[in-house]
């Protein structure tokens, strides 16, 4: 008797084991990794994940009546022995169920059929007398044009106005054959065809980076690189050229990039450079993405490009992980399982013996001091392609704007450079780190700020005259009357990207506005489109949130603005001040990446902090100075590992409670880590469930996991466990 451990498909953190089903003879093909319909819980049917397959005398014993696996999902096991590996490694480390992480390598939550897309492929057979055929010209046409093109689709007969019809005929009279051929969606089809190539021979930096490169990935084994490389350096061609010696050596590559919106770029350039390309993220259709995953089993794809999901494909043989912008906040998964791709990339790389390159012009602190400390390769380039400079900036102090009569949301300096570069033809770029149209809207009478009914969080106000929490997507209307005090006097304050466009506009009736961020990005691809729209020459102007400012190359934007740079120091958290200095040399490498030199004005109101200074001097080295010894001094990242822990509960007191007593307990135990709190998480109540964040500081993170695990803290539902986490409440 053939029995199989399977993994169900139930996304609740308290059943931990893994079930025991029978395997009917019809089914007995099945091994570890097929995906398959087990009865569960009654008359329930759900999926499952089958684990591992042992043959059993039939007369064995167990403790409960055994049943039978009803049915599989799919053509062919799942998951590969690389991908289980994987999952558990995941589940292990990340303290989540392995249903959980299980599920990180599927197309969607839930396994299920996809539909798979054929079309009917026309070829013509044998010999013909073409005279023979003078009475039935559609079909000598027809003929002709299969003789050229050797196949036609389907699809195509409509564009040569070939009928139906005129095909059946040419198949009746055995001169054409017909079959159906699957189809595979791509959105990105076609992409690098108009491609150029690099425009430029490698620097001697970029060739003596590769050349390191090279000599890690010829030992196939595990190598980790930083690459740090100032904006505008083309660390992207080093990623191309490690990319072309991985295939060479018959491995197989994987390129990360944080956000969608930077897909559609190195996309491009990599399809110029590689046939073999293909594209996973969050943004494609379910059936796209299958496709991907059956070229990628099947052999069809040696490179993949995507965000963080890209890790979870059924890839083998992998010699190059790329992680580029690896700095980024979007890195980090923000539910469960909470994990970070940068960590969960390098794990993988270990597995297949890869080499790994985190690529940055502003590395995560953890990153640059792995590096410093040896832990890393470190590879650095210091000077932009063609040796163009680094773009000027400065800084404009907005108390003094404001206090000299300026109330725009541009300043004076600002309003010359876009005035300058529009006369020049040339593009610009401003950045705000907001979106809507007002940032808040309060009471002038009692000062009560208009917040979201599930998350107490402030609402901003859109241009659609609707309020909206950008935390949970509650919409409501504006009040006309403060439900505080029901007083008339209601004011909407603040700038955000919307009232930013249209005050752009005002200043600059002439200009062509592209606004980017979360709203006029929702559709698919819509980053993509907006992006080539403003590349083409279309707009003089592209204003939006962060995504605007990192790692789009435009070689027409010649000046920056960027808005409010100093908010991120406003965020009550450790990393602050290395979020405010990244986002500033990010933007402001957008600038003058061409012959033209860039310009870039910073708008701030403390613009004595370390890390506005740094950030205008794009001076990464000089921060880190003055961030790390802080950093050591509280003990926070990259002196310490994190744990961040929720405590939930819809009573309050009950939620505290529980936190303080798991606080005592690791105080008693665990000697050599620090904890903090509880405190109140940065969101209290959502939704009506109180929220207590404890912070754990450690330099043994195996043994603080060891500790949550015995208390079994990573199977209660209303506990949440976090490492390495981005925030710390």
């Amino acid at each position: 008797m053939l029995i199989a451990e399977i993994c169900a498909n139930v996304q609740v953190k308290v059943i931990e084991q893994n079930f025991t089903y029978i395997i009917p003879e019809r089914l007995k093909f099945l091994t570890a990794g097929w995906r398959v319909i087990i009865p569960f819980g009654g008359r329930k049917k759900i999926d499952g994940f089958i684990i591992s397959v042992k043959e059993v005398a039939d007369d064995t014993k167990f403790p409960f009546e055994l049943k039978e696996i009803d049915d599989v999902i799919d053509e062919e096991a799942w998951f590969t022995p690389e991908m289980l590996q994987s999952a558990r490694w995941l589940a292990n480390f990340y303290l989540c169920p392995l249903s959980q992480s299980m599920s990180l390598f599927m197309p969607t939550k839930h396994s299920r059929p996809i539909n798979l897309k054929f079309e009917k492929i026309f070829k013509a057979v044998g010999t013909f007398d073409e005279s023979a055929l003078k009475k039935f010209p559609a079909q000598l046409k027809a003929l002709k044009i299969l003789r050229e093109k050797i196949l036609l689709t389907s699809s195509q007969l409509h564009e040569f106005k070939i009928s139906n019809v005129t095909m059946n005929n040419l198949i009746k009279a055995g001169l054409v054959e017909a079959e159906m051929r699957r189809i595979f969606r791509d959105s990105y089809e076609g992409v690098g065809l108009r491609a150029e190539g690099s425009g430029f021979e490698l620097t001697a930096e970029q060739s003596a980076a590769i050349d390191e490169i090279k000599k890690s990935l010829d030992t196939k084994i595990f190598s980790g690189i930083l690459l740090h490389g100032v904006t505008g350096s083309g660390k992207t061609q080093v990623y191309i050229e490690s990319a072309k010696i991985t295939r060479q050596l018959g491995r197989n590559v994987i390129i990360l990039v944080p956000e969608i919106a930077l897909t559609g770029q190195i996309v491009t350039i990599f399809k110029a450079h590689f046939s073999d390309v293909v594209v996973i993220h969050s943004g494609l259709s379910v059936e796209e993405r299958n496709d991907t995953f059956y070229k990628i089993r099947n052999g069809d794809a040696g490179i993949i490009i995507g965000a963080r999901s890209a890790l979870f494909t059924p890839i083998d043989n992998i010699g190059l992980i790329v992680v580029d912008e690896e700095q980024d906040y979007s890195y980090k998964q923000d539910n469960p399982p909470f994990y970070h791709a940068r960590v969960v990339a390098e794990e993988f790389a270990k597995f297949h013996n890869a080499t790994i390159i985190f690529g940055s012009a502003t590395p995560s602190l953890e990153t640059f001091y792995r590096a410093k400390t040896g832990e890393l390769k470190y590879l650095e380039l210091q000077h932009r392609i063609l040796n163009l400079p680094l773009p000027k900036v400065r800084c404009v102090d907005m108390r003094r704007e404001l206090n000299e009569g300026n109330k725009n949301v541009l300043s004076r300096d600002l309003q010359k450079l876009l005035a300058y570069t529009l006369s020049k033809n040339q593009q610009a770029i401003l950045l705000l780190n907001r979106r809507g149209w007002s940032t808040f809207v309060m009471c002038r009478n009692c000062g009560h700020v208009i917040s979201c009914p599930d998350c107490g969080l402030p609402m901003t106000y859109h241009k659609d005259k609707k309020l909206r929490c950008h935390h949970c997507d509650v919409v409501k209307n504006p009040p006309k009357i403060c439900p505080a005090c029901e007083s008339v006097k209601i004011k909407y304050f603040g700038t955000g990207t919307q009232k930013l466009e249209e005050e752009i506009q005002r200043n600059f009736p002439a200009a062509k506005i592209l606004r980017m961020d979360r709203d006029t990005t929702a559709k698919k691809l819509a980053h993509q489109k907006i992006l080539e729209d403003f590349k083409s020459g279309g707009y003089d102007i592209l204003c939006g949130t962060q995504m605007v400012a990192k790692g789009h190359d435009i070689p027409n934007v010649t000046a920056v603005g960027i808005l409010s740079a100093d908010s991120a120091l406003n965020f009550p958290d450790f990393r602050a001040g290395e979020l405010c200095f990244m986002l500033i040399t990010q933007a402001a490498g957008r600038a003058g990446r061409a012959k033209i030199s860039g310009r870039v004005i910073v708008q701030a109101y403390n613009v004595e902090a370390p890390a506005v200074v740094f950030g205008c001097k794009q001076d990464y080295k000089s921060f880190c100075e003055v961030e790390l010894p802080e950093r050591e001094k509280n003990f926070f990242p990259p002196y310490s590992r994190l744990i961040k822990i929720l405590f939930t509960s819809e009573n309050r007191d009950y939620a505290m409670e529980q936190a303080k007593n798991f606080v005592e307990e690791f105080k008693s135990e665990m000697l050599n880590s620090k904890i903090e709190g509880p405190i109140p998480a940065m969101i209290e109540n959502l939704r009506g469930v109180y929220r207590f964040a404890v912070l754990i500081k450690t330099l043994n993170l195996d043994a603080a996991r060891k500790f949550l695990r015995e208390k079994n803290l990573h199977v209660m539902d209303s506990v949440f466990i976090d490492i390495d986490p981005l925030t710390t409440s």
